[in-house]
């Protein structure tokens, strides 16, 4: 199977674990990249089934316009059943790392607020130990110079992603030469510096449940 045939299996058995929980009144969260375009697309056929949706990225809300699902402000919803999103790496505590596409602020908050959170990736993201796929780090523009130097401190090679804005118009820095062997610590540690908004590591609020596309199929991993 071809990666994007991966993408769309997990997509689908996305769709199929959180339609049965759904109803008219039900939004869903939904986040950003190409794993949750293939979840955008198959979620389409199933839109008169709920309300609507929370977007973490204005390309995801436009994707999900364009397919007629009502996109709400995450400040006017009491409540998310589930948030599901794709990731750039994993781990077996179901740790992850994102930001590949900069959402990963919005992602977080999205994520934050969901009760079950819903993460859909093929076998390649699966990794013993985070850290070689560069960690995103957001930063208010004005304190990239410094928050580089912190992230030195703490044994990474920060390097300013070019011409990439955010959705809330700052700046990112992808941390390479990092073996994570301690996410939430890290994850806490990158956020106290000042001039972060926040980094790629989802291990605070982790993943409730991995569904991760393999040539055998879609093998369904838990957090224990």
């Amino acid at each position: 199977m071809t990666q994007d045939q991966l993408k769309q299996a997990v997509a689908q058995a996305a769709v199929d674990h959180i339609l049965p929980k759904l109803d008219s009144k039900s939004i869903v969260g939904v986040g950003t990249g190409s794993t949750a375009n293939f979840f955008i697309d198959a979620l389409a056929r199933h839109k008169t089934e709920f309300d609507g949706v929370v977007a973490s990225s204005e390309a995801t809300a436009t994707r999900l316009k364009q397919h007629g699902i009502p996109v709400y402000d995450l400040n006017s919803t009491s409540e998310l059943e589930f948030y599901v999103d794709g990731a750039d790496e994993a781990d077996h505590h179901l740790h992850l790392i994102k930001g590949g596409g900069a959402a990963l602020t919005r992602e977080k908050i999205v994520a934050a607020v969901a009760r079950t959170f819903v993460c859909i990736a093929d076998a390649s993201k699966r990794v013993p130990v985070l850290g070689a796929f560069p960690l995103p780090v957001e930063v208010i523009p004005m304190a990239r110079s410094h928050v580089a130097r912190q992230l030195v401190k703490l044994g990474g090679d920060p390097v300013y992603r070019d011409g990439v804005t955010t959705d809330n118009g700052n700046i990112i820095l992808d941390v390479y030469s990092l073996s994570i062997t301690d996410p939430v610590k890290l994850e806490a540690d990158i956020n106290a510096i000042v001039g972060v908004v926040t980094n790629g590591l989802f291990a605070a609020r982790p993943a409730d449940l991995l569904l991760l596309g393999t040539e055998n199929g879609v093998e369904t991993l838990t957090r224990s």
